[in-house]
């Protein structure tokens, strides 16, 4: 298990399994609660507003030590295969904790949580509390349920389970999110209708619910006035988004960007994780008339093989999907693309992986989540035939990787010279005259400058490549502030 500790302005890309927690410095009295996040970036997110909520509701402080925690929480994603294997496993290295500590309360959400539901308890006993994506918000009240079990011992264990789908009703219920840096996620939507006959995320997170537009654009303005300075708008199909507005009619996905666009303080804009068929002509304006949008976009694609997206039930084309992107680079010749790629299929050939290779040479990606094809159980695609060697496979994945790779190190290198608008984030531990930022393109950028130019983009010119994400610069221009 990979274990990172990050802020929640941070922008790591989407792995498999990390433990993510914040750093505190917390007096050893105080209450504390450690959380495990696997998956994707609105796990990340919920995983913060969780200790949001318990912060403000029991002054709970977080910790990257789970053996002095009083409260483990586990927000599982089921997306890769085994997943609730793994997550047993692990509930086995807390059942210890919970031996030496009968006080400790452990609960498991997430999407895992949503398959599972009360078999986590049943197969995992010491497990106090079992919840969903969608209803982490309860968290308190189940933290009550349960105090008042211990409290008041029945002569059977009231089962504290709720994977329940109340559309988007947990966001009335979570405080205001808590800012460190500057930058921070924003979830719009949550839940997927597209139905792919590999994902599971329907049946986890339930159908596409948007949330309302005055709700996101307060959300995005309070944390504008806090110093928030990047949004990266959260959904599992965000371009999909249609909210409510208070007229009672619907705002689409590009009339919330350019709306966002006009919020004091916001100089910079990304999403994920996005679908073609909702990759509109409106939205690749965006690109064309907002500077806020950052030239650096992840649209999943799966596969570049028609009969292999027939079968994934993805309902569009290669061809659909090449136009988009064209069209996206007419108006952002320096864009940026990256994508999702799953690697044998069920019934993907040889002739197939080729297409798929030729493919994602011909588009130039920058970077991909890319992956071996694993059965997840009740989705349609689990009942395919499979008759590829998992070696085949495997080789596959190698060279797909190999070259998107190169193409990744083709374009680091290509910086040089070029200037790169930096979101300026923090002052370099190893050395207090360096400055660290961010490109549009996600890499690091050091250079030399003033602490005081922390929070604010500056233009720099790419003077010297050192590793395919970090580079450094000369500052060129400041932009005036904007707090």
């Amino acid at each position: 298990m990979t274990v990172q500790t990050f802020t929640p302005s941070a922008t790591k890309a989407a792995s498999e399994n990390t433990v993510t927690q914040p750093t505190h410095t917390t007096d050893v009295s105080m209450k504390k609660l450690y959380i495990e996040t696997q998956g994707c970036q609105m796990n990340e997110y919920d995983s913060h507003r969780m200790a949001d909520l318990l912060g403000d509701s029991y002054g709970y402080v977080l910790t990257t030590n789970p053996n002095e925690a009083d409260i483990l929480l586990m927000n599982t994603c089921s997306i890769r295969e085994k997943a609730q294997e793994k997550v047993f496993s692990e509930l086995g290295r807390w059942r210890k904790l919970k031996e030496q500590n009968p006080d400790l309360v452990i609960g498991v959400g997430g999407c895992v949580a949503s398959q599972e539901g009360d078999n986590i308890q049943k197969r995992a006993p010491y497990v106090d509390m079992v919840f969903g994506p969608q209803t982490l918000h309860r968290l308190p009240q189940m933290l009550d349920q349960h105090q008042a079990q211990v409290e008041k011992p029945k002569k059977e264990k009231i089962k504290l389970v709720d994977i329940s789908f109340p559309d988007i009703e947990k966001f009335d219920f979570l405080p205001e999110p808590r800012v460190e840096g500057f930058k921070a996620f924003v979830s719009i939507m949550e839940g997927c209708s597209k139905y792919c006959s590999f994902c599971v995320v329907p049946y986890t997170r339930g159908e596409e619910v948007s949330r309302p537009l005055d709700d996101v654009l307060a959300e995005i303005a309070g944390l504008a006035e806090k110093g928030v300075r990047e949004i990266s708008l959260l959904g599992q199909n965000v371009n999909g988004y249609r909210g409510e507005t208070f007229e009672g009619g619907i705002c689409t996905f590009p009339e919330l960007l350019r709306l966002v666009a006009e919020i004091p303080g916001i100089g910079r804009l990304r999403y994920t994780t996005s679908h073609p068929l909702e990759f509109s002509d409106e939205l690749i304006q965006c690109y064309r008339d907002l500077p806020q949008m950052v030239s650096h976009l992840h649209l999943p694609v799966q596969s570049g093989s028609n009969d292999v997206l027939q079968a994934m039930k993805r309902n569009h084309t290669i061809d659909v999907y090449i136009d988009k992107i064209a069209k996206l680079r007419k108006v952002r010749p320096d864009m940026h693309l990256s994508s999702d790629f799953i690697i044998g299929f069920p019934g993907e050939t040889d002739e197939h992986f080729a297409e798929t290779l030729q493919f994602i040479k011909d588009l130039d990606f920058d970077h991909s989540y890319s992956f071996v094809y694993s059965k997840r159980p009740g989705t349609p695609a689990s009942e395919l035939p499979d008759d590829t060697p998992e070696q085949v496979k495997k080789d596959r994945l190698a060279q797909v990787q190999q070259v998107i790779k190169q193409s990744s190190i083709d374009k680091t290198d290509a910086m040089l010279g070029k200037i790169e608008r930096v979101l300026i984030e923090k002052v370099s531990d190893k050395d207090p005259n360096l400055l660290i930022g961010t490109a549009d393109n996600t890499r690091l950028v050091t250079f030399i400058g003033d602490a005081a130019w922390v929070g604010r983009f500056a233009e720099i010119e790419i003077t010297e490549i050192k590793t395919l994400n970090l580079v450094y610069g000369e500052l060129l221009n400041l932009e005036p502030d904007v707090a």
